[in-house]
């Protein structure tokens, strides 16, 4: 089956620079990298644009092709030269902050070891309708893996290690088979060391072997003003330890705002209904409304009507990605009194006569 372009296969001109090739290739890569996508066949997809991409960003391996088409890469290049100095690491780095693969274990099935980190922590924390307007700061507990101090995260004891028999140090294990694309090696994860090349020459006790511990952590999380309901704070290297790993993982806070006794969110806006008395409706009244951020006066005007909505501008929350802020939306519920005094009844009977002359 013939190759497709590889041109085509990037989606650019054949007279495209560089930089719109890479950009090209890093958002194919971020849609079809097999780690990522859910795109059916998504490992052939990144193979074919991962090719195209090795061959057009190399200015000599281009020329061949611009000359040639594929038959110069048949008859001169193996897959491994096809690959070779394409720098795939940089750009995943880029695009997936430091969760890069090697290319050559994608294409021929090795061991696929992501970059040394811990595993992500996610934590739910409730907080008020207030504090997320206003902003606050938190204390959490979370309970995390950490690096055994007492072998510095090697799970040997006095931190003593030899080189794995399996292996010999190296971490992995090199094959060559014979593939559809030619012969080539294969390097693959030792797995009698888990790829560190290194074991116990005595197991910490501590730890057992592990290299990480359970224990819990007290961290401080600043949430800004303007938090929504299910907004999630990302806390770098503040998750779980792994054994020997260089970094920890992140600690994702997901926020869980309470509901309110009167007030109602509605993106950046404030929504509450306010009872007012019959006669602050009918003769107009300076009255005390609540807010987030206190009480404001508002005139209500004679004749008011239950269900009017009044408007206090910037009296909602602050919108988190810019300056603006919210408003509040005041609906006033007129009340009908339920008991009244003689002489409270007396005139609105006399109110009710002049009503209907």
């Amino acid at each position: 089956m013939a190759k497709k372009d590889y041109y085509e296969s990037l989606g650019v001109d054949k007279n495209a620079p560089k930089e719109e090739i890479k950009k090209a290739y890093k958002k194919l890569a971020m849609k079809y990298h097999p780690d990522v996508s859910k795109e059916p066949n998504a490992e052939d997809k990144f193979k074919e644009i991962s090719e195209a991409y090795a061959v057009l960003g190399d200015d000599e391996k281009r020329a061949n092709y611009d000359r040639f088409g594929h038959a110069a890469f048949d008859q001169k290049y193996t897959q491994e030269d096809i690959f070779k100095g394409a720098h795939f690491e940089d750009i995943f780095e880029e695009i997936f902050g430091g969760e890069g693969f090697d290319i050559f274990d994608i294409f021929f099935g090795g061991s696929r070891k992501r970059r040394r980190k811990g595993t992500d922590i996610k934590y739910e924390l409730e907080i008020t309708l207030e504090e997320s307007a206003s902003g606050v700061e938190k204390n959490i507990e979370v309970k995390r893996y950490e690096r055994c101090d007492s072998c510095d995260g090697s799970g040997a004891k006095d931190k003593e290690l030899r080189d794995c028999n399996v292996c010999n140090g190296s971490g992995v294990i090199r094959k060559t088979q014979r593939t559809f694309f030619g012969v080539v090696s294969q390097n693959f994860q030792c797995n009698n060391c888990g790829g560190e090349g290194k074991l116990p020459k005595h197991i910490c006790k501590n730890c057992k072997g592990n290299g990480i511990i359970q224990q819990f952590k007290k961290i401080k999380v600043k949430i800004p003003a303007g938090v929504d309901n299910g907004s999630i704070l990302k806390l770098s290297n503040e998750g779980n330890a792994s054994k020997n790993s260089e970094t920890n993982g992140d600690l994702y806070v997901i926020i869980i705002i309470k509901p309110h006794e009167i007030f109602e969110r509605r993106e950046s806006d404030v929504y509450v209904e306010f009872p007012i008395t019959f006669a602050q409706a009918t003769l107009g009244a300076e009255i005390s409304i609540p807010t987030l951020s206190g009480n404001v006066k508002v005139k209500i005007p004679e004749g008011t009507q239950t269900n009017t909505i009044f408007r206090l501008k910037e009296k909602g929350i602050k919108n988190i990605n810019s300056y603006d802020i919210g408003d509040q939306f005041v609906r006033v519920i007129v009340k009908t009194p339920k008991k009244l005094s003689k002489k409270q009844r007396e005139l609105l009977v006399e109110f009710a006569k002049e009503d209907f002359k």
